[in-house]
């Protein structure tokens, strides 16, 4: 599915182009006189390349691919930070979803796309830094054919459960007694494989020794409407695709899988916590180009969504969602991809975790 993010446009074909003609004029004339001649300000903020060549690249679209459906929370993040740079920038901002392969047929597209600046892959912790460990024939290599532009959100881990049925477990110990009590009758979902979602819960099984069988779906909308359905019986994802079904009572909310606690989730015990300290399994979003995109694109885009992630009202929007702007510098991402592969590579090896 591809969106479009521009503004609605009523008009016939060539008022609508000399109206978007001007407009881009505005806006750099705009931005132009704003800035005015204060070197100072521009290089406060990054922004004077920016302005400088937002009338030159105005023909030309960029190209956001997203990995998962539309209203997952990696979708939400994407779409709100695209519309903010196309408030800014004038150009038309393209929102593409590509669900499938736990988000590496998106992330394989952007690596094999041209390195000029206007193709990006907006993804999670699998595609991004892991999906290596367990794909041995993955067309890229996380590490390799893609290259760091910012970390963008991290968002809480939860695991939930069904909560309208009579023998719905009401915490993590009632829980585990459950599949223990009946091996082999339940299944639990993730948002796809080699997913983080996938991962903690075979890590889970391990750790607190029972089983569940693996069914992956394509995205986060459609695993919590498989969970709430009681088409499977769990399910780890971010706190966003689940918050408003735990709000309505039709999930329950048993645990977070992060070491540091979310201020959203503050009645809700971390694994740590209930006996489970290596249930630690962060989750994040961040943006990446074709690995031979050029250093100064790569630090223009990065300064760019910088500026729109350290705007008040796009951070009470995130906060709302239980997202929390990350931001900061492309070595800084690279940092954090490195960091997520060496924490699952021990993991993925001693469980045996690996797809064909």
């Amino acid at each position: 599915m591809n969106t479009r993010i521009q503004p609605e446009r009523s008009q016939d074909e060539s008022s609508q182009k000399l109206w978007s003609k001007q407009r881009r004029l505005f806006l750099f004339r705009a931005g132009r006189t704003a800035l005015g001649s204060s070197l100072a300000a521009s290089a406060a903020y990054g922004l004077g390349p920016w302005i400088r060549t937002a009338k030159s690249q105005a023909r030309h679209h960029i190209r956001w691919v997203v990995p998962t459906p539309p209203g997952s929370s990696v979708d939400i993040a994407a779409r709100r930070i695209a519309e903010r740079l196309r408030d800014l920038d004038g150009r038309t901002h393209i929102v593409e979803n590509k669900p499938g392969a736990g988000g590496t047929i998106a992330a394989s597209d952007i690596a094999r796309s041209p390195a000029d600046g206007q193709h990006f892959f907006v993804g999670f912790n699998g595609p991004l830094a892991t999906a290596h460990l367990i794909y041995p024939k993955l067309s890229y290599h996380p590490l390799r054919d893609l290259k760091p532009v910012i970390a963008t959100v991290s968002q809480p881990h939860v695991l939930v459960v069904p909560a309208q049925s009579d023998d719905a477990p009401k915490n993590l110990s009632e829980f585990i007694a459950l599949l223990k009590s009946k091996p082999g009758r339940f299944q639990y979902a993730s948002v796809g494989n080699a997913s983080a979602s996938h991962l903690t819960m075979e890590l889970f099984k391990a750790e607190a020794g029972f089983f569940m069988l693996h069914i992956p779906y394509q995205g986060g909308p459609a695993a919590v409407l498989a969970t709430m359905q009681h088409q499977v019986h769990a399910l780890f994802t971010a706190y966003v695709n689940v918050q408003a079904p735990v709000q309505q009572g039709r999930l329950r909310l048993l645990a977070q899988a992060q070491d540091q606690p979310s201020p959203a989730l503050r009645a809700t015990p971390r694994f740590a916590d209930l006996g489970y300290p290596r249930m630690n399994a962060p989750l994040f979003n961040a943006v990446a180009a074709p690995a031979a995109t050029a250093d100064a694109l790569i630090e223009q885009v990065n300064t760019q969504i910088n500026v729109v992630l350290a705007e008040q009202g796009v951070r009470e929007a995130l906060a709302k969602s239980g997202m929390d702007p990350i931001g900061g510098s492309s070595q800084a991402m690279a940092k954090l991809l490195s960091q997520e592969e060496a924490r699952w590579a021990p993991i993925v090896k001693r469980l045996g975790i690996e797809m064909g």
